[in-house]
């Protein structure tokens, strides 16, 4: 999908090459290996029985899937307060500021869960966190895909609340088959630089989303100071795909 594609690991070496004399041959190649198959297809259907079809089975349904400091990875602990509150639902304003607004009606429920590695000699506090969105329909789903594009070209600049923002956002869409997304009906990624008034220097930021139905599931990550970018991307996308199987296995037709 989208996400292994930017965290990149690979081999920075060579292959080490064996001494051969003047009468050696080459190990002889499998013309039998064939390159690996490319999904044509979603190996996913979601069936509309196993949809939520209230406020309650839907916030039943986003606990089971957000993830925890566990889905990122054994360094990470709870945030205090872990959970937002039942009725948060954040808005960008016209002044590209963060506010707390009301969530809409085709929205039936709405989390976001915080996790963080405390600070340590040599690192500084990391904060990451994780939200699903349980929609009434993956139409409306799909809008909040789009939204989130259209944000960030709207605001490249934002501000999250007092003494932080993010600088440069950029977004990028991989529908299924696209960007190398062979794991979710749609997938986006903005990055940028997160800037915390009482952290020296810009740090990175991240946000990958992906949506399986009718529920949208994002992973964030808001750099710190000694951290190194491969093992957040790494985490980010351990996060992201645990919470896409949760979704997945909740909502797929049962055989």
């Amino acid at each position: 999908m989208i996400l292994t594609g930017c965290s990149g690991s690979g081999d920075d070496g060579e292959q080490a090459r064996g001494k051969t004399g003047p009468t050696s041959q080459a190990p002889p190649t499998d013309s039998s290996t064939e390159p690996p198959v490319t999904p044509t297809k979603l190996p996913f259907s979601a069936d509309p029985k196993r949809a939520p079809k209230s406020a309650a089975e839907a916030k039943r349904l986003a606990l089971a899937i957000v993830a925890g400091p566990e889905s990122w990875g054994s360094d990470y602990v709870k945030r205090t307060p872990h959970l937002s509150a039942d009725d948060y639902w954040p808005v960008l304003g016209a002044q590209c500021t963060w506010e707390t607004g009301t969530r809409p009606g085709s929205v039936l429920y709405s989390v976001t869960a915080y996790s963080e590695i405390p600070a340590s000699a040599g690192r500084g506090l990391l904060r990451v966190s994780a939200t699903v969105v349980v929609h009434r329909t993956e139409t409306d789903a799909d809008w909040e895909m789009a939204q989130t594009l259209e944000e960030a070209l709207r605001c490249p600049d934002q501000r999250l609340r007092d003494g932080e923002r993010i600088t440069g956002l950029m977004s990028l869409g991989s529908p299924f088959g696209v960007g190398g997304n062979y794991t979710a009906v749609d997938s986006l990624r903005e990055a940028g630089k997160y800037v915390n008034d009482a952290v020296q220097g810009e740090q990175t930021y991240s946000w990958y989303q992906s949506r399986v139905g009718q529920i949208t599931v994002a992973a964030v990550v808001k750099g710190a100071p000694g951290h190194i970018g491969k093992d957040l991307d790494g985490a980010q996308i351990q996060a992201l795909v645990a919470m896409v199987g949760r979704a997945e296995d909740a909502l797929e037709v049962q055989s």
